[in-house]
C-alpha cells in the first residue's frame, strides 16, 4: 500500500523550517522561488541543497544558469516570501539585489545568504537535488521568518542569538 501523500504533507508540516528565496541567473534572466526544501550537505567541502520540482520554471532556469543563491528571509519579509511562492516570471525591478562570485542575483536585505555553483544534480522522486558548492555568503543580525504547521510563524530576536 502506498503511503498517503497528504499525511505526509500534514506530517512534515510539523517540521519547522527556515524561508529562504533561491534566485539565479541565466544569461540577462533572473529569477527566484520560495523555498524551504534547502539543506547545508557538507563542510569540506563547503555544499548545499535546494529541492526543485521538476515542473517548476525554475528547474530549466537553475540548469541553464549553472548558480544559485540560497537568501535566508527575516521574519519581516513574509511579503517577499510569498511573492516568490507565486508562479510565473519574477520581478526584481523595485528589490536591492548584488551579486558576489556566481552572478546569482542575492537579496541585500536577507538575514543572510549563500552563493553557489551548481556542482551536480540528483535526482529524487518528482524534484531534483541542486547541489551547490559555496563561494561566498555573509549571515546578519536578526530573527528568521518559520514556516509551520502551514503557516508564518517567528523566534523571537532574543531566541534568535540563542538568549
Amino acid at each position: 500500500m502506498a503511503f498517503d501523500s497528504a499525511l505526509q504533507r500534514q506530517i512534515m508540516g510539523r517540521f519547522a523550517t527556515g524561508v529562504t528565496v533561491v534566485t539565479t541567473a541565466a544569461g540577462d534572466e533572473v529569477s527566484g522561488m520560495t523555498a524551504n526544501a534547502v539543506m547545508s550537505l557538507s563542510l569540506d567541502p563547503p555544499l548545499v541543497v535546494v529541492s526543485v520540482d521538476r515542473q517548476a520554471t525554475m528547474h530549466d532556469l537553475l540548469q541553464r544558469g549553472q548558480c544559485f543563491a540560497i537568501n535566508i528571509l527575516r521574519r519581516e519579509q513574509e511579503d517577499l516570501s510569498n511573492r516568490f511562492a507565486q508562479r510565473g516570471p519574477k520581478d526584481f525591478s523595485d528589490l536591492e539585489t548584488k551579486t558576489a562570485e556566481s552572478g546569482a542575483p542575492i537579496l541585500t536585505a536577507a538575514l543572510a545568504y549563500v552563493d553557489c555553483r551548481l556542482v551536480e544534480i540528483a535526482a529524487a522522486g518528482d524534484h531534483d537535488m541542486f547541489i551547490g558548492e559555496c563561494l561566498a555568503g555573509e549571515a546578519g543580525d536578526g530573527a528568521p521568518l518559520i514556516f509551520f504547521g502551514g503557516r508564518y510563524g517567528e523566534l523571537s530576536e532574543a531566541s534568535a542569538k540563542g538568549e
